[in-house]
């Protein structure tokens, strides 16, 4: 591990001067990158978030003089294609980090070129950050798989193997969709607890699930497994990630071969990736409680141990139809925070590949709903409202089991420390549609 830098400086100060704002989720400390154009019809385009504006680097590249390694590696950002350079490695992403922060910082000689490269936020459609080839949903918080396993199993809520396992499985990659994207509300097969065979028809219970989603750099090739230092130098960053889940449908296919139709309908993650080198200043040593067993040798590293895990602060927020008509804000419905994930990056990536399995640049993985140890820190409705029979109340009097169609949901997240510049994520929300009729209309 590297840790902090000259970039993290809390007193170093940009030209653009919205991203001085304290608060300000995109200061010159954070420097994400994201995939964006201004209309429909041109291409899309890499640019990094900075205060409320996004440098182009297909402008920047094009328009101001950079240093001549520089310019290799952004010749595929100007081209759009954040893969080529997730798969470059460490040392050319904290290369063009430290490249881009010399350029916005104040007084930089490169800003009088880089003005003329600066595109409002406001302005920007968004999407994906990078093409997302393959996702693997992990299982990482513990308070949320205990709170869901005593729903049903009181006596025993955490299997024998989670302890030694990071648990996983394989989503639906060509259904992730960017934040802002509405979600249809699916229809699926369940079975209502009153009735002997199940029917078909839209959820009666879809859920939100609190999460980041960890990108893969440099990937490995077939074969090939990771190590947990490997692992570590080679995930490229982080985002928000909402694992929207149908509970009814999951509840009745789930058994014997995990989730299905419940969650391959959509997975939205906000459209800013975080790199690693970001994250420097807000790691902390990775630690379990008083009884928990070591990870195996292959899941354990030093490093590992001492700056393994990430303080990532995360909340949910939902706004209502009435709440939005009404002309009130989102309300906080739960926080939590990553540092208190059973497994850490560098061990969900060094498991994945340790039977041989390939990761490529650009895939995610999901950490799993990150919840608190409180009852109101439940990183999903299942576990505010206690299985659907505790509904959360909203202002205005209403009551929320899980979600109904007009919901927002809106995810964020920030890092925060003494001696360090706040950094965030923006925000990652999706608003509830109606299902389509069945069958289709023609």
């Amino acid at each position: 591990m590297h840790g902090p830098d000259s970039t993290h400086d809390p007193a170093l100060r940009s030209w653009v001067e919205s991203a001085n704002v304290p608060g300000c989720d995109f200061p010159i400390q954070n420097l994400p990158f994201g995939r964006f154009r201004t209309h429909g019809s041109e291409p899309w385009r890499i640019g990094v978030a900075i205060g409320d504006q996004i440098l182009d680097l297909k402008l920047a590249s094009e328009l101001c003089p950079w240093p001549a390694r520089v310019s290799v590696w952004l010749e595929p950002l100007a081209a759009g294609d954040l893969n080529t350079f997730m798969a470059l490695g460490t040392r050319p992403r904290r290369a063009m980090r430290a490249a881009l922060s010399a350029a916005l910082a104040d007084r930089s000689d490169q800003g009088p070129f880089l003005e003329l490269c600066l595109v409002p936020q406001a302005q920007a459609q968004m999407s994906l950050p990078c093409q997302i080839s393959n996702y693997t949903d992990f299982f990482t918080g513990v308070h949320h798989a205990t709170t869901v396993g005593k729903l049903f199993r009181p006596d025993n809520p955490l299997l024998p193997n989670y302890r030694w396992v990071p648990i996983a499985y394989h989503g639906r990659a060509s259904s992730v969709v960017v934040s802002g994207t509405h979600i249809r509300r699916p229809n699926g097969q369940y079975k209502p607890q009153e009735q002997d065979e199940p029917i078909f028809g839209p959820t009666r219970r879809l859920d939100y699930e609190l999460e980041l989603g960890v990108l893969v750099g440099t990937g490995n090739a077939l074969g090939m497994a990771k190590t947990m230092a490997q692992a570590e130098e080679d995930w490229f960053g982080m985002v928000l990630l909402n694992d929207w889940s149908a509970r009814d449908v999951q509840s009745w296919e789930y058994q014997p071969l995990g989730p299905f139709l419940a969650k391959s309908f959509a997975s939205t993650v906000s459209p800013w990736v975080v790199t690693r080198e970001a994250l420097e200043p807000f790691r902390q040593p990775f630690v379990r409680a008083d009884g928990e067993p070591a990870p195996l040798p292959y899941l354990d590293a030093d490093d590992n141990r001492e700056r393994g895990a990430i303080d990532v602060q995360l909340e949910v927020q939902l706004q209502s139809r009435a709440m939005r008509e009404r002309g009130q804000e989102p309300v906080r419905l739960s926080q939590s925070n990553f540092r208190d994930a059973y497994w850490t990056v560098a061990q969900m990536l060094a498991h994945h590949t340790v039977n041989g399995c390939n990761l490529q640049a650009g895939d995610l993985l999901g950490t799993g709903t990150l919840s608190g140890p409180q009852p109101e820190q439940g990183g999903s409705l299942l576990e505010l409202s206690a299985g659907g029979w505790h509904p959360v109340i909203l202002p205005g009097g209403e009551t929320r089991s899980f979600l109904l169609d007009g919901d927002r949901v809106i995810l964020r997240a920030w890092c925060e420390r003494r001696g360090a510049r706040r950094i965030g994520f923006g925000e990652c929300a999706g608003l509830v549609e109606p299902a389509l009729p069945w069958p289709p209309l023609l």
